[in-house]
């Protein structure tokens, strides 16, 4: 059938005046990118059929294992290997007066198939670690490294045998010359190979975007450019840091694309109060603390509760000391607690507290710890400080002082 298609166009180009090798070349040249035609075709054709099939079953099946197929293009990329294997058997039909370019474009072909091939057994191994990670076992025993290793290894294995099929010679040659030729090139290309495997290695973890803020050393900012062999960092001061490509992997660094994509920016803060100014509550530091709103029925509830408590302990209340009392530095932190809890500019689905620390010799500090809902760097410094102008400016009203050195 392709034979007699060919014939056919050979005739019409005779019939044209053109001569037999110029209507030859015309014909079999047609047939060609009418066969790159029709495999595209075909695959196309076949992943709307699998759309309209497969996929939609694995895609209501109870089970997650085989999402991970579509998730990971493994049915995609064994569809791929379809028009190769179609024009690759096709070649010899479709241009039988031009050997030497039926040689190459099966060449082409075939490095097309390996490519593709490689691109199964990576999605594959994607695919089982994918599977693996669901299970408990995962997280005592991470197989990461293990299947980023062997990605590694396929790929140069891939293009081993690419480099071999092109120069018509076997792997283990081209084994011998890049054994020969290592020494030299790891002397000479020692920064560009270090940045080659860090850029796969900051790649493959998703260690690293453009557009991330990072701080590592002098850099502080956000990801300008990642090349081969420096990542350059635009700081905030508009100047402009670079920084070598291994250096990220083989040195510690802080991304704060976890903090953009949550949902707030943490407030860690503290204000330390000076230990003289805190005091046990006497009835009338209670009566004037009930006037603040928002820790008014605190004070009731928390009275009402150590009242009873004194006395179904039978506790002497005529020595302040004795069993539980208030103090101004408690009913303090719970009114900075009920101040954050009704500030509209935090988040309030994300952790959100005031804690005691470990006392100093600058006195007792007061940590609050919570996230600002809007996480741009002015607007959350203007909320923190809006928060401990606050904090600072209602210290005195319980009776407390913030320490200061003098």
């Amino acid at each position: 059938m392709v034979e007699k298609y060919i014939s056919i166009l050979k005739d019409l180009n005779l019939k044209m005046g053109l001569s037999e090798e110029f209507s030859t070349g015309i014909a079999e040249t047609v047939a060609a990118l009418s066969l790159l035609l029709v495999s595209i075709s075909i695959f196309f054709l076949i992943k709307f059929v699998l759309k309209k099939t497969i996929y939609k079953i694995i895609q209501r099946s109870s089970t997650q294992y085989d999402d991970l197929l579509i998730k990971n293009k493994v049915i995609g990329r064994i569809c791929l290997l379809i028009p190769a294997l179609i024009i690759n058997a096709l070649l010899p039909t479709i241009l039988p007066d031009f050997p030497n370019t039926v040689v190459f474009l099966t060449k082409m072909v075939r490095i097309f198939e390996i490519v593709i091939f490689v691109m199964i057994l990576i999605s594959i191994l994607t695919t089982l670690e994918d599977i693996y990670n669901t299970h408990e076992m995962s997280k005592l025993k991470p197989l990461t490294g293990l299947v980023q290793v062997t990605k590694i290894v396929l790929y140069v294995m891939a293009g081993l045998v690419i480099i071999a099929f092109i120069l018509d010679t076997k792997v283990s040659t081209i084994l011998i010359g890049l054994g020969t030729m290592s020494a030299v090139t790891m002397l000479i290309f020692q920064d560009t190979i270090k940045g080659f495997v860090g850029s796969i290695q900051l790649s493959a973890n998703d260690m690293l975007r453009i557009g991330d803020w990072i701080v590592m050393g002098p850099a502080d900012g956000n990801v300008l450019e990642i090349n081969l062999t420096t990542v350059k960092v635009q700081n905030w001061d508009n100047t402009i840091t670079t920084i070598p490509t291994y250096t990220l992997v083989s040195s510690p660094f802080t991304n704060w694309r976890g903090m953009s994509e949550s949902g707030g920016r943490r407030i860690a803060r503290t204000i330390n109060v000076d230990v003289n100014t805190i005091r046990y509550c006497t009835p009338e530091m209670l009566e004037k603390y009930k006037h603040y709103t928002l820790i008014k029925d605190y004070i009731i509830q928390r009275q009402e509760e150590i009242v009873e408590y004194n006395k179904a302990n039978h506790i002497d209340t005529s020595e302040i000391m004795n069993g539980r009392q208030q103090t101004n530095l408690g009913v303090f932190r719970a009114y900075i607690k009920a101040y954050i809890n009704n500030n509209p500019k935090l988040n309030h689905n994300l952790t959100m507290m005031v804690r005691q620390m470990q006392p100093t010799e600058f006195g007792v500090p007061l940590q609050i710890y919570a996230f600002s809902s809007d996480k741009q760097w002015i607007h959350y410094e203007e909320i923190q400080s809006d928060i401990f102008d606050h904090i600072i400016s209602a210290a005195p009203m319980f009776d407390l002082k913030i320490y200061q050195k003098h």
